[in-house]
């Protein structure tokens, strides 16, 4: 038995709906910025690991180990947990229909900028982000503020990504904006 696939026009892409029907709202992406960042807090949550583990019980006598204990703790929060609920909570998700920004664990916020609208995508790659495949869009419509993607992974299929999205969603609306030539007359019943 033969595998199922979706129906495809001549050229690859999936079939378009007929004009004037709803088109279901799917989502392509959803990714946070890169984990790059992270590599710090990383670091500090090894070194506090290892000075804890060094130091618990060889304390001079007028420090006590929860001392060293809640220090510890008190630097995981600041440096370590702070800074990953920060980057976790940071979630853009691209649908056939928008752009969408998430940001805030405690108090969310979110923006989106509809693909039919338009906008130009710019991206900025430094040194760094090169070297991690990684890098920084903005898209704007000329008439919000600009939507700034930062530090992506895999910038370049994103773009694509987001490009594509723009042409069919223009293609679908002028599509669906244009009038259909009217048709043959409906049926004309039977005298009775």
């Amino acid at each position: 038995m033969g595998t199922m696939t979706q129906p495809t026009s001549h050229i690859g892409r999936p079939m378009t709906p007929a004009p004037g029907a709803p088109t279901p709202e799917l989502r392509v992406a959803r990714f946070r910025g890169h984990a790059r960042r992270l590599v710090w807090s990383a670091l500090v949550l090894i070194a506090v690991a290892g000075a804890c583990g060094y130091f618990y019980g060889n304390l001079p006598a007028d420090i006590e180990n929860w001392m060293l204990l809640a220090a510890a703790a008190a630097v995981i929060l600041l440096l370590v947990l702070l800074p990953f609920l920060r980057w976790w909570a940071h979630v853009y998700t691209i649908t056939t229909r928008r752009v969408i920004e998430r940001r805030g664990a405690f108090v969310p916020r979110s923006r989106e900028l509809q693909h039919v609208r338009g906008y130009t995508i710019q991206v900025r790659r430094g040194l760094l982000q090169r070297m991690w495949g990684a890098g920084t869009l903005t898209l704007s419509n000329g008439v919000d503020e600009p939507m700034r993607l930062a530090n992506v992974p895999s910038v370049e299929l994103v773009h694509e990504a987001l490009v594509d999205q723009v042409e069919v969603s223009q293609i679908l609306a002028h599509r669906d904006a244009q009038t259909l030539p009217p048709g043959p007359p409906p049926p004309v019943p039977p005298p009775v």
